[in-house]
């Protein structure tokens, strides 16, 4: 995982509870100092450590904290990388370029980012569905991300997450209803 992501987990946290909750955080994680440098790659093991620590202090699931973590993460990557949203004009044309422009942008950002694969699929009845599929299986993240884009584009949505890897298949589909 990038040191970004890190980053942005580290603002969130005390943009929302403070830098001593934070502290405590670092604290209780196993053999970290706490300086993410945002163009570095960490163990994934580190992430999902703190989202634990995370998810223990709130008394939240981990589902719940990670989702609205990918809200706050769309707002700052946007922020941070200006460029990457300036040809997009609505959610769904966003959503479709995630994998063959937005990602192919963000490889060139950071090294070996290593990225989710994304498919989209429209549907007669005006739905589309994403598919995602990583080994990280951080499905709620990408929900997360989604509502995020929807702010952004002011476009509201439903979404329904009924094919989880996280339920023995190899990918997830998150059907988008556009409202």
């Amino acid at each position: 995982m990038k040191g970004v992501i890190f980053n942005i987990l580290e603002e969130m946290v005390e943009d929302n509870y403070g830098m001593e909750v934070w502290n405590e955080i670092l604290d209780a994680a196993d053999k970290h100092e706490g300086i993410f440098i945002a163009g570095q790659s960490y163990a994934d093991e580190t992430i999902f450590q703190f989202v634990q620590i995370i998810c223990e202090k709130l008394q939240q699931p981990s589902e719940v904290v990670v989702a609205a973590f990918g809200e706050y993460l769309f707002t700052k990557l946007v922020n941070r990388h200006k460029v990457l949203m300036e040809n997009q004009t609505t959610l769904d044309s966003f959503l479709k370029s995630i994998d063959s422009i937005i990602h192919v942008e963000v490889s060139k950002l950071y090294v070996d980012p290593n990225l989710p694969h994304i498919e989209c699929f429209d549907h007669d009845s005006g739905k589309m569905t994403m598919r995602y599929r990583s080994p990280r299986k951080l499905c709620p993240l990408a929900e997360g991300l989604i509502r995020g884009a929807s702010s952004y584009f002011e476009q509201p949505i439903k979404i329904k997450h009924e094919t989880c890897m996280h339920e023995g298949s190899d990918f997830c589909d998150l059907e988008i209803e556009y409202l």
